[in-house]
C-alpha cells in the first residue's frame, strides 16, 4: 500500500505540474496555434481530472496502511491539522480540497460571474504551490528526498518559471525577447 501510496503521489505531482503550465499556455494562447483553443482546454481539463484522481488515490491509500504508527480516518483526511496531524499533511489536503473546489466550479461556470469565477480558478496557483511544499516536505519526512529531488526539480522548476511569466505584462516580455512583438 505504501507504494502505491508512493507511486500515485508522484504521479499525481507530474501532472499537477503539466496542468499548470499547460493552463498557462492554454490561458496565454501560447499553444492554441498548435491544436485550437477547445483542444488545449480539454486537454488541460483531463490533466487536471487525473492529477485530482491520483492525489485522491495518494489520501486514500493511507486508510488502509496498517503498519504506520500513524493511524488515518476520514476526518484526518478531510480536516487539516487535526488528531495530531502534521502540517505537511495539511498542506496535501488543502491543495487536494481546493483543486477538487475549482474542479467542481469549472462544472458550474454558468452560474457565477465569469471574473468572479477566473479569480477562484487561480488559487489552483496557491494550490499547486502548497502541494509543491507538501511533496517535497513528504520527501523529506520519510527519507525519499534522495530519490525524488532530480524529477521534482525537473518538472518544478518549469512550472514556476512559467507561473511566474504568466502574471509579467506582455509588453515586458517582448522588450525582454520572450515573445515576438507580432
Amino acid at each position: 500500500m505504501r507504494q502505491v501510496a508512493a507511486l500515485s503521489a508522484r504521479l499525481a505531482y507530474a501532472l499537477m505540474c503539466l496542468t499548470l503550465v499547460w493552463g498557462i499556455f492554454t490561458a496565454t494562447g501560447w499553444v492554441t496555434k498548435l491544436t485550437g483553443r477547445q483542444a488545449v482546454r480539454s486537454s488541460h481539463m483531463i490533466m487536471a481530472t487525473f492529477t485530482l484522481a491520483f492525489g485522491g488515490l495518494h489520501a486514500a491509500c493511507f486508510l488502509f496502511l496498517t503498519d504506520s504508527d500513524e493511524i488515518f480516518s476520514w476526518v484526518n483526511l478531510t480536516i487539516p491539522i487535526i488528531d495530531g496531524g502534521q502540517l505537511r499533511w495539511a498542506f496535501g489536503i488543502l491543495g487536494l480540497e481546493v483543486m477538487t473546489a475549482i474542479l467542481i466550479s469549472t462544472g458550474l461556470v454558468k452560474f457565477f460571474v465569469y471574473r468572479r469565477w477566473l479569480r477562484f480558478h487561480q488559487m489552483a496557483y496557491i494550490a499547486v504551490g502548497i502541494t509543491i511544499v507538501h511533496s517535497w516536505l513528504g520527501a523529506v519526512a520519510n527519507g525519499h528526498l534522495s530519490i525524488v529531488w532530480l524529477g521534482g526539480l525537473t518538472l518544478g522548476i518549469p512550472t514556476v518559471v512559467l507561473a511566474v511569466l504568466r502574471f509579467v505584462p506582455s509588453k515586458n516580455l517582448v522588450g525582454a525577447g520572450v515573445l515576438s512583438g507580432g
